[in-house]
């Protein structure tokens, strides 16, 4: 799902529409939720995404400007990925406001159903971007802590751009189920935003749905969260055996803070959205029943989950200032930049207009 946006708007479809889950109707279920506290919820999701969507986008445009800036002083495969990586959060949190006008005007689409394929294929594109970065970061900074002595810097950046043309690819293919099958559906008077798949002979779209979402899960979780884990793994092990050497120890003690506080800052944040996403997939298999608890915990837990994962879209700028030394020193640059012009032009005109109020050297007062 785009940050799985849309998954409350496809629950609120299929709950009403398949036999096989639930044996409430949809007007039982709505009875459980008191509309006044789902006004509520609705209304501070919409105020999380905007204040989201803007902290997104200032934070990684000055991440991009000073990737930029480093990039043209040292060129390494961790800076073109990382570029990469704040080209996707600021692509996703462009897409907040949609989400929050859809999620403030209680899940009803208004942007029509071009704009509800376009939002929700870019959202569903850059999530898998984003997590696949991240764990090529990982990648990357194992290798690159290993074989720093043999380090070719021209085929490390060879590499990472043939990589990034993958990711980007793989994030592409990934994504065609959204592209292919995000639609408007009028379910109760209200225009919903979901990904509705076709009715097959002899093939439930709740399966296929819980197929998708699947989908999602091992390719924009699991397998990622095992790769990342496999290379950390190792890299503890190689520095472990390397405390003996001759190595700036300070050095070891840094070289993987930055990567690994961005890495698990974004597991933490989508761990508890993955996790529910995995009880509704067991609910459309029939694996498990559909019951009044999960039904509040999708109204309640869900958006609040949501949130967070949203907001690891603007956490990563604020993490590579603050960790890493370099990017605070081109901070402080760029900062110095913009201010002292700013205070020189200022101070000028109160210099000029003091002058005149000064006496004049080699004449009586």
């Amino acid at each position: 799902m785009p940050a799985d946006n849309c998954c409350w708007t496809e629950e609120k479809f299929h709950l009403g529409g398949s036999k096989n889950i639930s044996n409430y109707t949809l007007v039982d279920l709505l009875s459980f939720l008191p509309s006044d506290r789902s006004k509520a919820i609705r209304i501070a999701i919409a105020v999380v995404y905007s204040l989201v969507c803007a902290l997104g986008v200032v934070g990684n445009l000055l991440v991009l400007l000073l990737l930029r800036s480093s990039h043209r002083r040292k060129t390494s495969s961790m800076t073109f990925f990382m570029l990469n990586l704040a080209v996707t959060d600021f692509q996703f949190v462009l897409t907040l406001p949609f989400w929050a006008a859809d999620t403030a005007l209680d899940f009803s689409w208004p942007f029509g159903k071009v704009m509800c394929k376009v939002v929700s294929s870019v959202s569903a594109m850059n999530m898998y971007a984003s997590v696949s970065f991240l764990t090529a970061m990982s990648v990357a900074r194992y290798c690159s802590v290993v074989s720093s002595l043999k380090a070719n810097k021209s085929s490390a950046m060879h590499q990472a751009k043939v990589a990034s043309a993958f990711i980007w690819l793989f994030a592409a293919v990934a994504t065609l189920p959204h592209a292919l099958f995000s639609t408007t559906h009028v379910f109760s008077d209200d225009e919903l935003c979901l990904v509705k798949f076709p009715e097959l002979e002899g093939i439930d779209p709740q399966f296929l749905l819980g197929l998708y979402q699947t989908q999602k899960v091992l390719l924009g979780f699991i397998i990622p969260l095992a790769v990342t884990s496999a290379c950390y793994i190792l890299l503890l092990r190689f520095l472990s055996q390397q405390k003996m050497s001759n190595n700036n120890p300070k050095r070891r003690s840094r070289v993987t803070k930055s990567v690994t506080i961005v890495v698990l800052s974004f597991f933490i944040c989508w761990l508890p959205n993955q996790a529910l996403t995995v009880w509704g997939i067991l609910i459309k298999f029939n694996l498990l029943p559909f019951t009044e608890a999960f039904y509040n915990t999708q109204a309640y837990i869900f958006p609040i989950t949501v949130c967070l994962a949203h907001a690891n879209s603007c956490l990563n700028p604020i993490l590579y200032c603050l960790v890493r030394k370099e990017f605070r020193e081109a901070l402080k640059g760029i900062l110095l930049k913009v201010t002292v012009p700013s205070v020189r032009a200022l101070a000028k005109p109160i210099q000029g207009q003091a002058k005149p109020c000064e006496p004049s050297q080699g004449r009586p007062m």
